[in-house]
């Protein structure tokens, strides 16, 4: 069987979270494979008896929730073991076996020195900050192409991981007490903090990409599933204002170990408006009651940090874009019924920069900070559309929305989400 990946269109947020646990039931193994705890995925789930459930993971892959599905942290991720095991204990308390996790003994480990170096290089920045959460996890992907990085494998031999952080230090203790005037933590120290974690980390590791290689030769279906989004992508994204791990498709291969003709769907997840979190330019961001509106209706705070998301209008030429960078076969349009009560919906189709028009990304990065969004208007809706179960429910005017942003994005919009909930979703096209 092939292998999916699912990406986020946007700026992150998009809800990719949800189209994970809409496919969960039908895959057998969920893989993260990029970013570490600087992103969230919101999962929310109705219960038999009527209960809902809300889940905000971070480091665990969605498909933790979904019973029989096997989720995996692949060798692309950076770990932070702290956050990772008290995400296995919430999941724990509230009755959900995360036994079957997987983790990659290539996955990098977030050291105690590089979140610190993380915090106070925004605050030395100051205005040319570029708004990261803080976490680390920045520098631990820097440390992992200066060869200097420590891996889940090392926290299993002393004498390594010792020499690792000694290795590590030796620069990183003159920038922080030299340069931000805070004092480094010891060799000793770091390594006992990490060494803690060993015994309990354990039975969690193994080689992931031969698991999922041996996985996709039996006939099952593997599912990888990106954080951030393709705007945030490091080569491709809104850069420098952008992560620290490659976001897109091809993200997916180096990852996890899995070869790029092994996939045969990627499924991109866009907002039916366009939010941003952090510093950088953003075309359709709107300072006004719409902008308020969207941020309230649609409760744009970050899963990760709380922090108010920026709102804006969609933007059809970064979906073009993404469609365009990742080979998307299949969209997923979330927060449609965010839109309701809007009398107008403006959707960007094209750029002003400067006089001239453009219908696709600007290749310059002044030209992109300088976009103007070229709009075309559509009528809105007052319906409530969040009991809608299938595309001919919808309003007249929602599903001309939804066919008109389609048209313009560059690959047929499959699932329309309806509100949070796992079951309210309008399928157009099956998934698989």
């Amino acid at each position: 069987m092939p292998a999916i990946v699912i990406v986020g269109a946007q700026w992150g947020d998009e809800g990719k979270g949800k189209a994970t646990d809409h496919l969960g039931s039908q895959v057998d193994y969920v893989v993260k494979f990029n970013g570490g705890n600087n992103a969230g995925h919101t999962v929310v789930i109705r219960q038999e008896n009527g209960d809902v459930e809300k889940y905000a993971l971070h480091l665990l892959p969605s498909g933790i929730l979904t019973p029989g599905c096997t989720p995996v942290i692949g060798n692309g991720v950076v770990v932070d073991i702290d956050v990772l095991f008290q995400e296995i204990d919430g999941l724990e308390a509230r009755g959900i076996d995360t036994s079957s996790l997987k983790l990659s003994a290539n996955a990098h480990v977030i050291a105690d020195y590089n979140r610190t170096l993380d915090k106070v290089t925004e605050r030395f920045l100051g205005s040319r900050k570029i708004g990261t959460t803080g976490r680390g996890i920045g520098p631990t992907y820097a440390d992992k192409m200066n060869r200097i990085g420590i891996r889940v494998q090392d926290l299993f031999d002393e004498k390594i991981l010792t020499q690792k952080v000694e290795g590590a230090l030796e620069l990183k203790s003159q920038i922080l007490t030299k340069i931000y005037n805070r004092r480094a933590p010891s060799v000793e120290q770091t390594v006992e903090e990490l060494r803690s974690h060993a015994d309990r980390l354990a039975p969690y590791v193994c080689d992931t990409g031969l698991l999922l290689s041996q996985a996709l030769d039996r006939g099952d279906v593997v599912l990888m599933e990106a954080g951030q989004a393709t705007l945030l992508d490091v080569d491709h994204g809104t850069y420098p204002f952008v992560t620290s791990s490659s976001a897109v498709s091809a993200g997916a291969c180096t990852g996890t170990g899995i070869p790029p003709t092994r996939i045969d769907q990627v499924i991109a997840i866009a907002k039916a408006y366009t939010t941003r979190v952090g510093e950088g330019p953003f075309p359709t961001e709107l300072h006004d009651d719409n902008g308020e509106f969207l941020r309230k209706a649609g409760w744009e705070y970050g899963t990760t940090t709380g922090r108010p998301r920026r709102c804006g209008w969609m933007d059809t030429v970064i979906t073009r874009y993404a469609a365009r960078v990742n080979g998307v076969t299949d969209f997923v349009l979330t927060k449609l019924d965010t839109l309701t009560g809007l009398a107008e919906l403006p959707v960007c189709v094209a750029y002003d920069v400067d006089g001239v028009r453009h219908d696709e990304m600007p290749v310059n990065q002044t030209d992109f900070h300088h976009a103007v969004p070229i709009y075309e208007n559509l009528p809105g809706w007052t319906e409530d559309i969040s009991g809608c179960r299938s595309f001919e429910e919808l309003p007249k005017a929602a599903r001309d929305y939804v066919e008109y942003v389609e048209a313009r994005s560059g690959a047929r919009i499959s699932v329309v989400g309806v509100g949070p909930e796992r079951e309210q979703a309008v399928v157009r096209h099956p998934l698989r």
